[in-house]
């Protein structure tokens, strides 16, 4: 029987890059989108060779991490920028580049050994960051199938990153040269986070689709009433 694989992602454009999946690489492949349909049951059921985390919001039970072998896919050089919101502290640190890591999960978060590393450019929205990360996903995970690799130990100096908070996406007097405000818009540009806002009276403005030209910065803005989704 041919082993199993199971593709965990839970953005919308996930979908399409597990059909790729099944259709670039050997095996048997079971997608999941839900944090329900994540269960030590069904990955007994299954009997996984690999369990790759595309991209997952939730905390995976420790009892899975420990009986199966689950790759996880970070968007930071590790171990420099362990923690969330990787791409958002890139960004707000200057990089325009980084590397997507794929390393075994371990008790400790972003903590565990390393299969592969691969250049990612931090170009664009967050959205097309994401989108540029997922084909270098499929581009590792078919790597990690063909060659079965043994992951090496983390090395370097551990530097953590805090999960950004909702309303961190406001836009601040603080920020007020228009590279960094630029950079600001675009990191938020995705589902993943509220968009960068102003909120002025009894009204909130939301920025995306930000264009960087000489002396101004271009976006699009949806204007609602305050006191919604922050």
């Amino acid at each position: 029987m041919e082993p199993a694989y199971v593709y965990l992602g839970c953005r919308p454009w996930h979908a399409d890059a597990f059909t790729a999946i099944q259709r670039d690489l050997p095996g048997r492949w079971c997608f999941m989108s839900t944090r329900n349909e994540l269960t030590l049951d069904a990955l007994r059921t299954l009997k996984p060779r690999y369990v790759f985390f595309a991209h997952w919001s939730w905390i995976v039970p420790a009892e899975i991490v420990g009986e199966f072998e689950c790759i996880n896919f970070h968007m930071t050089d590790l171990p420099f920028g362990r923690g969330g919101s990787p791409l958002q502290n890139l960004i707000l640190r200057g990089y325009d580049r980084t590397k997507l890591t794929a390393h075994r999960m371990t008790a400790e978060l972003d903590a565990g050994p390393i299969y592969a590393q691969r250049d990612l450019s931090l170009d664009g929205t967050a959205e097309a960051v994401y989108l540029r990360a997922t084909q270098l996903t499929h581009e590792i995970i078919g790597w990690i199938v063909a060659h079965e690799p043994e992951p090496h130990a983390q090395a370097g100096d551990i530097v953590e990153f805090a999960r950004r908070r909702p309303g961190e996406s406001e836009i601040g007097e603080k920020l007020d040269d228009l590279d960094q405000l630029y950079d600001f818009i675009r990191m938020l540009d995705a589902d993943d986070y509220p968009h960068a806002f102003i909120e002025h009276g009894p009204l909130r403005y939301e920025f995306r689709r930000a264009a960087r030209y000489d002396g101004r910065v271009e976006a699009n803005v949806v204007i609602t009433r305050a006191g919604g989704a922050s």
